[in-house]
């Protein structure tokens, strides 16, 4: 029997990625839609399905996507009985943003724009000004603020409009760089336990006669990551943030909308050499390269100068069934980033920019020790990463 002939392996076609739904149903369209229908002038309400409230509350969970909410009904009740709700009651989610990460997506519900001109489009970015890696959530090393992001948060927008704005949060929160640039304005009010903020939340939403709250919750983010989201610790978490949701609805004053999101979902990762691509003990794909960032599912790759092409070339052909992997050109005119990119992120973007498609990461064992043993792991542009909820209650 003659063997079939050999074949190279054909990468992921650019075009099936799933871009984000920027400026019709993404995270930064949210609190400009918000801002929008308490009449903020300046601002566009681009979620067309959300009525407008005189008081507003988006209460944000760190990393429960919508896929997370769909499969456990049983751990969260009330926030799965409000699936229905979501995005004005069709039960549709939105989209978190690309990378769908932690750092892009507060700064992008922070200011209302996309990555490409917030300007924090990745967990690790190159600085082009001192050809560092930047940690956008850390804010390691220091880079000044509002050189970084200079634009107004919709926060202090609505606090200029004479809205009543708060964010309310952990108190380690209150002095940093990511809350100065992508959440201030108004008051920011710390409450460590939980049950606090949704208290506090909801005594703010009352006292003004139009109103912007925001409140946060981090640790099903923290559980998924070093447990991963199957796990009964992540379960434990889950049901008790079902419980703090449902606190806040029971608690809103008249005239008010409760808006539940996240950041991004999350998808645990097998810890095997298929699944887990060591870039750090690979010298195929070192080859060339300068730096590494982002992180195992949205990888920002940096060039030696002169070896761009070769690297994009290799990484395609490694890794092009595993990932979608685009040249910075390529990732930012598909849409990945948004609709355009201002001139001061695009250095800061990838020559080579690789997300994931399968179950699988580029991991880092050496330099990134921490972020390699992690369960789960979110980033890309699939469903499970990128679906967010946009639940609704109203009083």
């Amino acid at each position: 029997m003659a063997q079939a002939a050999w074949q190279d392996p054909v990468p992921l076609a650019l075009d099936t990625a799933p871009v984000p739904a920027y400026g019709s149903g993404s995270l930064a369209d949210l609190l400009p839609t918000l801002a929008a229908g308490q009449g903020v002038e300046g601002l566009t309400a681009t979620i067309p399905e959300l009525t407008p409230a005189d008081r507003n509350c988006v209460f944000l969970i760190d990393g429960l996507g919508w896929e997370q909410i769909k499969a456990h009904p049983d751990e969260a009740p009330f926030l799965h009985s409000l699936l229905p709700t979501s995005r004005g009651g069709t039960g549709r989610p939105i989209t978190a943003g690309f990378p769908s990460t932690t750092a892009t997506s507060l700064a992008s519900v922070g200011t209302g724009l996309p990555p490409g001109a917030h300007g924090l489009p990745g967990y690790t970015v190159r600085n082009p000004e001192t050809g560092e890696l930047m940690n956008q959530l850390r804010w390691r090393p220091w880079s000044e603020p509002k050189v970084w992001q200079p634009y107004p948060t919709v926060f202090q927008l609505a606090d200029a409009a004479g809205v009543r704005t708060a964010q309310v949060s952990s108190p380690d929160f209150e002095h940093t760089p990511l809350t100065k640039i992508g959440l201030s304005g108004g008051s920011f009010l710390g409450r460590l336990s939980g049950e606090d903020r949704m208290d506090t939340a909801a005594q703010r939403l009352a006292a003004g006669d139009r109103s912007l709250v925001y409140t946060y919750y981090s640790e099903v983010d923290g559980k998924g990551h070093r447990f991963g989201v199957d796990s009964d610790a992540w379960r434990g978490q889950l049901m008790y943030v079902d419980g703090l949701a449902q606190r806040l609805a029971e608690q809103l004053p008249p005239r008010s909308a409760l808006y539940i999101t996240a950041d991004h979902g999350m998808i645990d990762i097998p810890f095997d050499e298929q699944s887990r691509i060591d870039f750090d003990a690979d010298w195929e794909l070192r080859a060339g390269v300068a730096l590494l960032g982002g992180e195992g599912r949205a990888r920002h790759v940096y060039a030696v100068p002169g070896a761009q092409g070769d690297v994009l070339a290799v990484w395609r052909e490694v890794l092009g069934e595993q990932f979608w992997v685009a040249s910075r050109d390529e990732a930012i005119a598909a849409g990945w980033f948004g609709p355009a990119v201002d001139e001061r992120v695009y250095g800061r973007i990838g020559d080579v920019v690789a997300a994931a498609h399968d179950d699988v990461v580029i991991t880092a064992s050496v330099n990134e020790p921490h972020e390699s043993a992690m369960v789960g792991m979110h980033g890309s542009l699939t469903p499970v990463e990128q679906l967010v909820p946009l639940l609704e209650v109203r009083s």
